[in-house]
């Protein structure tokens, strides 16, 4: 089911890990960020999408993590989008010829067969340093950074005043850091910054996983995720709301995948 955020912007919010496509009304059509999860989910999206928006006139993935780069035959042959680093990390995947098995390792068990790998993956690079995604509708600045995957990017449709975090400031996901990346701990801060330099734009945030955050609710996200992060390179005890008891049901996960941070950065330390 779509829910209306703001005037022609609506999103659409998985069964599956809580994942939220977002779609955009253009003057010719709608661009889908991030569409998923299931078959089942994208053919429907796609039928309402039609019959009450119109055809799908573009898509945008902002990084390349399985989840956000999903399509389905019923979206249609529109041109999917993503920054040229997000594209080149998506090309060096389906390089590989077992790169369909390293994608089922990490999908959920439970929706695993009623996800759809056929197009999966296939983005077009937009040119280094794109500030816009290309389309005929409400601009949509790219805020490209480096914090949790290559090439990710939020966006932040400019005249709806909704900002699309893409991994980030999620109500049930801590930060997840990039750590294969030099110093990931520097990069996501550094993205949290540049989400907080245009936070007087925006009204309504949308994360890739969990709720959709309304007036006032931005600030407090960069506030917690930072908090979060700044605990981890500091080696202070951790006190956050989506891990431990206090998690929603059903993300206790989320407190493995923060025990597993701790031991990589730890591990990655230099002796002193």
């Amino acid at each position: 089911m779509l829910t209306r955020i703001a005037e022609g912007v609506l999103v659409h919010e998985s069964e599956c890990i809580k994942s939220n496509a977002v779609a955009v009304q253009g003057d010719a059509g709608v661009l889908l960020i991030d569409p998923g999860i299931t078959r089942h989910e994208l053919t429907a999206l796609a039928k309402d999408l039609r019959e009450e928006r119109g055809p799908v006139a573009a898509g945008f993935a902002t990084h390349p993590d399985w989840d956000h780069v999903l399509w389905h035959d019923a979206l249609g042959d529109a041109p999917r989008f993503g920054t040229s680093r997000c594209a080149a990390s998506l090309r060096d995947l389906l390089a590989q010829a077992d790169w369909k098995d390293q994608v089922a390792e990490v999908l959920p068990p439970e929706y695993a067969g009623d996800i759809p790998m056929e197009l999966l993956g296939l983005i077009t690079g937009l040119p280094e340093g794109a500030e816009h995604i290309p389309w005929e509708g409400p601009r949509v600045r790219i805020i490209e950074h480096r914090a949790h995957a290559p090439g990710h990017a939020a966006l932040l449709i400019e005249e709806r005043r909704v900002l699309v975090a893409g991994d980030m400031l999620s109500d049930v996901l801590i930060p997840m850091l990039d750590l294969n990346a030099a110093d990931p701990i520097a990069d996501y801060l550094a993205a949290l910054q540049l989400l907080e330099g245009a936070a007087s734009g925006v009204d309504v945030v949308v994360p890739g996983h969990g709720s959709v955050g309304r007036t006032g609710e931005l600030q407090r996200r960069i506030d917690q995720d930072r908090a979060y992060v700044s605990a981890l390179r500091d080696g202070d005890v951790v006190r956050d709301p989506r891990i431990g008891s206090s998690a929603q049901p059903g993300w206790e996960w989320v407190g493995d995948v923060h025990e597993w941070q701790v031991q990589s950065l730890a591990g990655s330390a230099e002796p002193r």
